[in-house]
């Protein structure tokens, strides 16, 4: 069972003496389903983290990028919708299809379209969502994600935070399709000798934590990025170090840094042309309040997704 929800409310500063230019997010985005440039779906869940025996709250963690996104300044002259919320109950997969759905008509609402979770088994109804929308047009669809976790884990038996992209595998195989897969920031620490096999078996790109620089994920991801059509970016927020990102089920020790996955986006956005690709997707996971410090993991989100949508439009 899943619920949708739209209670949350756009509040934060407003700096009248500025006029329009000063705007900030929540005097700006509408809670519509609108034609927009950018549009916000949530799933709020945890069902996956406690499957994957992580701790509880993620479920919570929509709005709690909400919230901090709400007083960030505005600096673009585009439209942003928010579609609200997937609440899972009690059923994770039937929570991932309303979701998915909710993003399939984003995706034709909009230009740019971000999900907000919720753990990371937002990426198997984000997947699903994408691949509806494309469903006609045999498009490769290319999934990056930085993570400490590759998230390939095989269902024991249930789906969970951690099988996604081992189910996205599964239903290539099924469709006859390659699996474009790319997991910046892995941590060896937190990763078993079977993921890095299966990572290994099955073609992922990947850079381990140590080595996930700017300069080093450019080598790795042109190639990659030339073989897709459809690009789809998701960020755990556990890749992060435990002092940016305490508000996660998994906290990283050592991490990669904010300034480098800001650097890469930026990047994602500027070499759409040159490789031929559409980036329309990106989603936020693992973002947990119960365990968060003066919203530190909030307001990396909400910075994140501020500089996509600079640097998108």
């Amino acid at each position: 069972m899943s619920i949708f929800t739209r209670d949350f409310v756009w509040t934060g500063r407003t700096d009248t003496e500025d006029g329009e230019a000063g705007s900030r997010w929540h005097q700006k985005i509408r809670q519509s389903k609108d034609d927009a440039d950018v549009a916000l779906v949530g799933f709020g869940c945890d069902l996956g983290v406690i499957n994957n025996k992580g701790r509880p709250g993620a479920k919570t963690g929509p709005n709690a990028i909400r919230a901090a996104l709400s007083n960030m300044a505005w600096h673009r002259d585009i439209i942003a919708t928010d579609h609200g919320t997937v609440e899972a109950v009690d059923d994770l997969d039937m929570a991932q299809q309303h979701y998915a759905t909710s993003v399939t008509h984003a995706l034709t609402q909009s230009r740019f379209v971000i999900g907000l979770g919720g753990g990371h088994e937002i990426a198997w109804g984000s997947y699903q969502g994408i691949r509806n929308a494309l469903a006609s047009q045999n498009k490769k669809i290319g999934i990056i994600n930085f993570d400490a976790h590759f998230d390939l884990r095989k269902p024991a038996p249930n789906t969970s935070s951690g099988t996604p992209f081992y189910q996205i595998a599964e239903d290539c195989k099924t469709q006859n399709e390659l699996f474009y897969y790319a997991c910046m920031g892995v941590a060896e620490s937190a990763n078993t000798q079977a993921l890095f096999a299966y990572a290994d078996t099955h073609n992922v790109t990947y850079l381990k934590d140590t080595d996930t620089h700017f300069e080093q994920s450019v080598s790795v991801l042109t190639p990659f990025l030339q073989a897709i059509d459809v690009l789809y970016v998701t960020i755990c927020l556990d890749a992060f170090p435990a002092a940016y990102a305490p508000g996660v089920s998994a906290p990283s020790p050592l991490g990669i840094s904010p300034e480098y996955v800001i650097k890469m986006l930026h990047w994602f956005a500027q070499q759409q042309s040159t490789f031929h690709y559409a980036w329309p997707f990106a989603d936020i996971a693992e973002m947990n309040p119960v365990l968060d410090i003066d919203g530190r993991t909030a307001k990396l989100a909400a910075r994140l997704i501020f500089e996509m949508v600079n640097a998108k439009f």
